[in-house]
């Protein structure tokens, strides 16, 4: 079973659009994979982190729902560096919605985000 985290800017399930930045993104997609890649789980989290009123970075909240890999556009450097310490992959989304990123994952499609970026926006 997988644990997948993807930043979304709506809350619209799997047809959600995906943030262009995982820090800012107002929700994120929590989603359970079998062995062969179906979703078996799939739950939207508002997030609470700083950006939101939050007292915590957001990747500090995320690490507490043990994802085993991340789907985004981008995100800070902070960020990508305490999922890699971790052992949490992280991937470079290459579609809109959230549904696609997934159906990516399972087919092993994804690249590793390698580095974090100090601006906003990615797509």
């Amino acid at each position: 079973m997988a644990k997948i985290i993807v930043p979304l800017v709506e809350d619209r399930g799997l047809d959600s659009k995906i943030a262009e930045h995982f820090g800012r993104a107002p929700y994120f997609a929590f989603v359970e994979l079998n062995d062969k890649g179906e979703v078996v789980s799939f739950k939207i989290i508002s997030n609470v982190g700083e950006h939101f009123g939050g007292q915590v970075h957001t990747h500090e909240n995320i690490l507490e729902l043990k994802p085993d890999a991340i789907i985004v556009y981008g995100m800070g450097p902070r960020g990508l560096s305490t999922f890699q310490s971790h052992g949490i992959a992280v991937f470079k989304a290459e579609s809109d919605i959230v549904r696609d990123a997934i159906i990516s994952y399972s087919r092993g499609e994804l690249k590793e985000l390698t580095e974090g970026c100090s601006r906003a926006c990615h797509h």
